[in-house]
């Protein structure tokens, strides 16, 4: 990947993604369920650029959804509607409602109230709902606590007697079709017995749903794989898949898997140059022209990124220093007190693992214009997303001559 040639094509702050990376990390994963049926249903929130689902869903990819937007760029992509999932703690009656329009395979509902506006809407419209519960087995995923998702604490899913209820609730009515069951206990997930705990756990409540008629079709496992941003001991694919394999005798259900991060983490890179140095005392600040609003994991989460620096200088000394950005917020940085060569301006940087949470998390903050994104694929690159200009920013906001 030649980055400084990338970088002179299409300028930066930029993003760059290896569509080759997409397909292998697709394939491997599909590869280690082989042995059931299943759908790889990729999470459309890790990265959303339409030629990113298009490529997924050439591979046959299905698709997890969290708001009626991704569901319509999931279908604008080519995935198959029989593979769409619409999940989301917070559904509003017009996206429940397009959804059902949609013919969606299945809405993933997070609780009681919400089964009951999806039971009322489909009534409405004359149509019967497929639904899959989401259930909170109130497993520990050991992993940062702003993407933990399966502790009772958590604001997604329900627990396993309410989760009952709303089963009976649906098989009584004459607008759901309960043929799902669905589980998610967190993202960047590096362990791998809280995962087998978790389906084992949800594989028994799907025995006991057997027991009194209500035939769940679908196992969804959510998502979550974990990926390497520095040393993290990651879960193999097959072990991945072995452990809630190991979970499921006696059930003929089709595994639902929705990787995102796994899928396109490290096949995403983040380029921005040096704009100058800047010392304080004894604090050395090398600034750049990306920002926390291009890219806010390190921000939000005191993420760590590989960060190379490509230096022009010869023999350049290497010190401490803070890579920052432009944005007029303390927490405007990439990294703190790393290693890093002297600089020149226009010098390259490169912030590796960039391919998840990076583009579809970044704002107009302070006015600025959102990256451009390139797919690198057969050696070749192309734009599949122009950097936004001043003009994209204010074409929504009316009235201000008045």
């Amino acid at each position: 990947m030649n980055f400084k040639e990338l970088s002179k094509k299409y300028g930066t702050p930029l993003y760059v993604y290896d569509f080759e990376h997409f397909e292998n990390q697709y394939n491997e994963l599909k590869k280690a369920f082989k042995a059931r049926k299943s759908i790889i249903s990729y999470a459309i929130k890790a990265n959303s650029n339409l030629s990113v689902v298009k490529k997924f869903a050439s591979l046959g990819s299905g698709a997890d959804c969290v708001s009626i937007g991704e569901v319509k760029r999931a279908l604008l992509a080519g995935i198959d509607k029989y593979k769409i999932i619409f999940s989301g703690v917070g559904k509003r009656d017009d996206e429940i409602q397009e959804a059902l329009e949609k013919d969606i395979l299945m809405i993933n509902v997070e609780s009681e109230a919400e089964l009951k506006r999806v039971d009322e809407i489909a009534k409405n419209l004359g149509k019967v709902a497929r639904i899959s519960i989401r259930v909170n087995p109130n497993i520990d995923p050991k992993t940062h606590p702003y993407i933990s998702t399966g502790l009772s604490e958590n604001k997604f899913g329900v627990d396993i007697e309410t989760a009952k209820k709303m089963y009976i609730y649906a098989k009584k009515s004459q607008n759901l079709n309960p043929v799902g069951i669905h589980f998610h206990i967190g993202s960047q997930l590096t362990e791998l017995e809280p995962i087998r705990e978790a389906s084992a756990i949800v594989a028994d409540l799907v025995r006991s749903l057997k027991a009194i008629n209500i035939d769940i079709k679908f196992f969804d496992v959510g998502g979550g794989l974990g990926i390497k941003y520095k040393d993290e001991e990651t879960i193999k694919p097959y072990d991945y898949a072995q452990a809630i394999l190991s979970t499921l005798s006696g059930l003929d259900v089709t595994i639902v898997c929705e990787p995102g991060r796994f899928l396109v983490g490290n096949g995403g890179w983040f380029l921005t140059k040096v704009l100058y140095e800047k010392v304080n005392g004894d604090k050395r600040f090398v600034i750049v022209d990306g920002a926390m609003n291009d890219l806010i994991r390190p921000s939000l989460y005191n993420a760590y990124h590989k960060i190379e620096v490509l230096s022009s200088k010869e023999n350049p000394k290497v010190s401490k220093a803070n890579i920052v950005g432009p944005v007029c917020e303390s927490g405007d940085f990439f990294a703190k007190e790393i290693e890093v060569p002297e600089t020149n301006p226009g010098d390259l940087v490169v912030i590796h693992s960039a391919g998840a949470y990076g583009f579809t998390m970044a704002s107009n903050y302070n006015t600025r214009p959102r990256p451009a994104e390139v797919a690198v694929e057969d050696n070749k690159d192309r734009l599949i997303r122009r950097r936004e200009t001043f003009e994209d920013l204010i074409a929504c906001e009316i009235d201000y001559m008045v």
